[in-house]
């Protein structure tokens, strides 16, 4: 009923006033026929300046005052809530019709604005996830959208190291695990984050599954991770356990979630983790995630954790001659070779 259903219900509605001078802004200015008059935004480095060719003011009030619109748009990022709320009240006693981002301002949850627009006599919509259509597609579906964490941008003072593989179930939390206690035994204090419900053993800091999060909430939750047990335990370094693969043939699903946890950790250097003779998974290779990580993040891959679960028959010797990479079977020898790699490329790195 208050959903926006085509962008001629959006034309009907010109000139608009856009509050957020980012993406959500330009996107929204730049849809067909869609004719914008002035930008409202809080960072008071853009005011007085040109954003898709409109000016951006200080205040709704001053951009309503000095444009014809007729309508207030409104498209902040999920956090911005409040700011989102209080410019809808604004725009609405002003008389405006207001449209609202569902991420910054869903209607459903805000009866009381539904209330004053009617009593105001303005139109109050709502461009939705459409939400809908995937219950249509699949007979289920979420009831609203699932990304709920403000965006987050923290830089770790410790180095940060991501252990990845070629596939599920290919000894990720393992290696993680090892290499955090094989740190703590050296004396460094280390931190160990695991994404995973399974990651309860010592010494894990925190764990929590990643899978269960919206795509976008994923980089926000690993930097969230970081930034409090930095705060709290000042660690030398910090290992950050991936899931699945970016690689893995079959199951494409976990793949996003594996990119989403590279992307948040944005390491300094990166483990491999590989199971030969997978018996349920099928992974394409170690060259395959090496050249996709390091597309993706300007990470160095510097050793390989091979589980041998499914062949032991195979030497770790051969695979380190083979990609020219330290290569342990951590499950029965430890992780103290790959802490090594990882010390010594950060320390030449560091130079």
């Amino acid at each position: 009923m208050y959903s926006i259903s085509s962008v001629e219900e959006l034309q009907s509605l010109n000139p608009f006033v856009v509050i957020g001078c980012g993406g959500g802004g330009e996107k929204f200015s730049n849809l067909e026929r869609i004719e914008t008059v002035g930008f409202i935004d809080d960072d008071t480095e853009k005011h007085g300046k040109s954003f898709c060719g409109s000016n951006v003011s200080s205040t709704l009030q001053e951009a309503i005052k000095d444009s014809d619109a007729k309508s207030v748009a409104i498209m902040l990022p999920i956090g911005a809530e409040g700011t989102a709320l209080k410019y809808a009240v604004q725009a609405i006693d002003s008389g405006k019709n207001v449209v609202s981002s569902f991420r910054s301002l869903p209607i459903n949850e805000n009866i009381s604005l539904l209330k004053l627009a009617k009593e105001k006599g303005v139109l109050i919509k709502e461009i939705s996830p459409r939400l809908d259509l995937i219950s249509e597609i699949f007979g289920v579906g979420p009831e609203k959208c699932s990304e709920t964490l403000p965006k987050l941008f923290y830089k770790p003072k410790a180095p940060v190291v991501f252990v990845g593989g070629t596939s599920q179930e290919c000894g990720k939390r393992t290696t993680t695990r090892l290499l955090g206690k094989e740190a703590n035994r050296r004396g460094m204090a280390a931190v160990v984050i695991s994404t995973d419900e399974m990651g309860l053993e010592q010494p894990s800091d925190i764990n929590f599954r990643a899978g269960s999060l919206s795509a976008m909430d994923v980089p926000s939750a690993i930097l969230g991770s970081m930034k409090y047990l930095e705060e709290k335990k000042n660690p030398d370094i910090i290992f950050v356990e991936g899931q699945s693969s970016l690689t893995e043939k079959g199951n494409p699903h976990p793949r996003g979630l594996s990119a989403a946890i590279l992307i948040g950790a944005a390491p300094d250097a990166t483990i491999v983790c590989h199971r030969p003779n997978h018996p349920y998974r099928n992974p394409r290779g170690i060259k395959e995630e090496i050249t996709a990580i390091q597309s993706l993040e300007p990470t160095e891959v510097v050793g390989l954790s091979l589980n041998l679960r499914n062949d032991s028959d195979i030497k770790c010797e051969n695979i380190e001659r083979e990609f020219n990479l330290p290569t342990a079977n951590v499950y029965d020898d430890g992780a103290s070779k790959l802490l090594d790699s990882i010390l010594d490329y950060l320390e030449e790195k560091n130079k």
